[in-house]
């Protein structure tokens, strides 16, 4: 996911792709406790797109 095709998006859209993205942590760190964890690269990846997300957010948000 990149940045740009993060600001063309709503709020709500980036609100419910961050939802998703915390999901997905939550279950790829399960599935490494567990053992089950294939692909420890997407670990980063979900990381970095969650951070993308809230820079995005707060770039956007109304300043007092």
């Amino acid at each position: 996911m990149k940045a740009s095709e993060l600001i063309g998006k709503t709020k709500d859209e980036l609100v419910t792709d961050l939802h998703d993205l915390k999901k997905e942590q939550f279950n790829l760190r399960f599935q490494r406790a567990t053992g089950q964890l294939e692909n420890t690269a997407r670990m980063r990846q979900v990381r970095r797109d969650i951070a993308r997300i809230k820079t995005v957010q707060r770039a956007s948000a109304p300043r007092s």
